[in-house]
């Protein structure tokens, strides 16, 4: 049964949270298009089907494709909740009759041409000069965090780090105020575990209210920037918004997006290259001897054991796919995680080595919609971890084995307790 292990699989219900990769492997081999009865989608697991569905938005389309989410594993609510959800929609400018009809405009879920437009726009606040501008920022916020390391305290690599840089970076650079900052993780966490977690009902309330107030936060933001423009993301979005047909409501949005994928993707690319270079201590040392190795490093982890395991499409046609015809309208998990692992397209891929040429990895995923905060987050896990790889091959996790988020969408690392090696 071995060969099967994927058997029953279902993307929103995953198997094994710690190891998912012999489940892809077995999906590779044996069902590279695979329906999962469940969920009621199609997934879609070598390189070369998930390249070319990244590719082609004019059949996969991103528009509606979360549908899945909203279908699948529905929480049961509450009168009282619904009531919340309702007021929720109302007060971020949707209708909650035709939330499932008319998605907002949320940029990783509108198809071309309104997708360009926005990407266009939004683009304005990620040239290079603007991400360059922020790397002393990042060395300082990084300098901060080690220094509980280097005292010797209890360090959560996670909470004291890998969480602090990109939360504090993305409310700094958005413009928020000092006394905000810290509702930034709060939110986002609240808001992944709303929509990508396993106790969805427990976990909804506390979604709810964060969406609320980071929403009227952003408004109240952007009401002031308008009167008042500084030097940040917020009055880019605002005072440039008629350009891009982008209101209050698509600025929300928009922050909404970059909170949620700018914080998880740092803060689990981090933590997941960290556990990596423990675990192999041989490619440490080639890093710690060679410094110059971080970008690759960066890039192999992305390959490796990247923080976003898929992403969903919806097709518009039927189409044949790796043999398999899918019709029109069926939603297809698109397989990241299970693509970077694939043998075809990677020499030995469940080997971690920072010295292969890891081109063409799907960690910030392919085509229009390619992470938009790439470039930033690269930046960011340079600056981490030129301060990380000095001190840890003094170091080990302090648990023997890692617990893994409960997110079938991201993969990080809950809780990561470094602790100096008794044989050091």
């Amino acid at each position: 049964m071995n060969a099967h292990i994927h058997d029953g699989y279902d993307p929103l219900a995953p198997i094994d949270w710690q190891d998912p990769y012999p489940t892809y492997r077995s999906l590779r081999d044996h069902a590279p298009v695979y329906f999962a009865e469940e969920t009621g989608c199609y997934v879609v697991s070598r390189y070369a089907d998930v390249v070319a569905v990244l590719k082609n938005p004019a059949v996969y389309s991103s528009q509606s494709a979360f549908d899945v989410l909203i279908r699948s594993s529905r929480p049961k609510l509450s009168p009282r909740l619904l009531f919340e959800v309702a007021r929720f929609l109302l007060r971020a400018r949707i209708n909650p009759l035709t939330v499932g009809r008319n998605p907002p405009e949320i940029l990783i879920a509108v198809d071309p041409p309104r997708h360009d437009e926005l990407r266009t726009f939004v683009n304005q606040g990620f040239t290079p000069r603007h991400i360059m501008a922020w790397e002393e920022r990042m060395r300082a916020i990084v300098g901060e965090s080690m220094q509980k390391l280097k005292r010797g305290e209890d360090f959560d690599l996670i909470a004291d780090l890998a969480i602090p840089l990109p939360v504090v970076l993305i409310a700094e650079i958005l413009g928020a105020d000092s006394a905000h900052i810290g509702h930034f993780k709060r939110w986002s966490d609240a808001i992944v575990a709303g929509t990508s977690g396993t106790n969805r009902s427990e976990n909804m309330a506390p979604f709810i209210k964060a969406m609320g107030e980071l929403l009227a936060y952003i408004r109240e933001l952007a009401h002031a920037r308008r009167a008042d423009p500084q030097d940040d993301l917020v009055s880019i979005l605002v005072n440039r918004g008629k350009e891009g047909g982008l209101d209050d409501a698509g600025i929300g949005q928009f922050v909404l997006l970059m909170l949620v994928a700018g914080n998880e993707t740092t803060t689990n690319m981090i933590g997941n290259t960290v556990k990596a270079l423990l675990e192999n201590p041989e490619q440490l040392e080639k890093v710690r001897s060679d410094p110059t190795l971080i970008p690759n490093l960066i890039e192999e982890s992305l390959r490796y054991d990247g923080p976003v395991q898929f992403v969903f499409r919806k097709t518009l046609a039927e189409i044949e796919l790796a043999g398999t015809k899918i019709p029109a309208k069926a939603s297809i998990a698109v397989m990241l995680g299970a693509a970077n692992r694939d043998e075809r397209q990677f020499e030995d891929p469940d080997a971690f080595d920072i010295t292969r040429s890891a081109k063409g990895h799907l960690g910030f995923g392919l085509g229009i919609h390619f992470c938009m905060g790439a470039s930033l987050a690269r930046l960011e896990g340079k600056v981490a971890l030129e301060a990380l790889i000095p001190e840890l091959p003094g170091l080990k996790a302090r648990e023997p084995q890692l617990e893994f988020i409960d997110s079938y969408l991201v993969r990080g690392i809950e809780k990561f307790d470094l602790v100096p090696r008794v044989d050091c």
